[in-house]
């Protein structure tokens, strides 16, 4: 039986969007939640945080929170007029043994992430500091980058980007995820034996249908 630990290091594993097909294209998060550093890979379970655009403080909240493996995972509302993370917070992740940060919304300090070696997914960047006075919540359903998420669900993020794999269909979305990628090795072989996309996929009769020969 694969253990949780095992199940989310399998999942890592995986590409964004192998995992995205193997759901049913489904838990992709918007194209512009991108990785500060490309060659970062990100994954772990979501801590949920809910907070108002400009102010940081249920950030704060969670990092107090969080515990090892955990990903936070911020609804800042698309605001990118405030950084709601910097370099300091980002200390303090790697003290906690924070996985990585996923917000909608902007970061600051983005050099000094980079160089911790600290997986930032974000929608932007500002140099505009944030305000810590306004409540907010933490482990609580929130939608980020046009996903929902729960605390608990678990998060990979890559080059291309963050999906979201919901907890109860983790071992589902993994046996999906690996007979995939067997049903590709399999169309790379052939495709190095000659083949064409159009041949393997059976694009042949919708190309003829369309006027091409």
């Amino acid at each position: 039986m694969t253990t949780n630990k095992d199940l989310i290091q399998q999942l890592g594993a995986l590409s964004t969007a192998t995992l995205h097909e193997a759901q049913g294209q489904t838990g992709a998060m918007n194209h512009d939640i991108k990785p500060i550093n490309p060659a970062c890979r990100l994954v772990g379970k979501a801590l949920t945080v809910d907070t108002r655009p400009d102010d940081n403080l249920m950030l704060h909240h969670a990092l107090s929170k969080a515990r090892p493996g955990d990903v936070i995972v911020v609804n800042a509302k698309g605001f990118l007029e405030a950084g709601l993370w910097g370099d300091l917070m980002t200390l303090a992740a790697l003290q906690r043994g924070v996985a990585g940060l996923v917000i909608d919304g902007a970061v600051r300090d983005a050099d000094a992430i980079a160089q911790m070696g600290f997986p930032v997914f974000c929608k932007g960047l500002s140099i505009k500091g944030a305000n810590k006075t306004l409540a907010g919540a933490i482990n609580q359903p929130i939608v980020c980058g046009g996903v929902a998420v729960n605390s608990g669900d678990i998060v990979v993020g890559d080059r291309d980007g963050v999906v979201i794999i919901p907890a109860e269909r983790a071992q589902a979305t993994l046996d999906n995820a690996l007979a995939r990628e067997q049903k590709e090795d399999a169309i790379r072989q052939r495709l190095k034996a000659g083949e064409t996309t159009v041949s393997i996929l059976g694009l042949e009769d919708k190309l003829q249908s369309l006027g091409f020969d």
